[in-house]
């Protein structure tokens, strides 16, 4: 079974697995999903802003939810 680009994005991104969400935007084919990581992962590491960490992180977030809505689910074959 394949988990979704996704799926995967908003459970590292929640549980803070920075290390795996960088590996996911390199290797995603989602051109906008790799950017807002990208986006996010700068802020998180070098911003002095605090609101720029958050509102990238929230982008971040509802750059998955948006997308998320148009990926059908995810059917395991039995």
């Amino acid at each position: 079974m394949q988990i979704p680009d996704y799926d995967k994005a908003l459970y590292y991104t929640l549980w803070g697995q920075w290390d795996d969400l960088l590996v996911l935007m390199v290797r995603t084919n989602d051109d906008m999903l790799s950017k807002k990581i990208q986006i996010f992962l700068h802020a998180y590491h070098y911003s002095l802003d605090q609101t720029k960490v958050v509102e990238s992180h929230d982008t971040l977030l509802y750059y998955i939810d948006h997308a998320m809505k148009y990926t059908p689910a995810a059917v395991m074959e039995v």
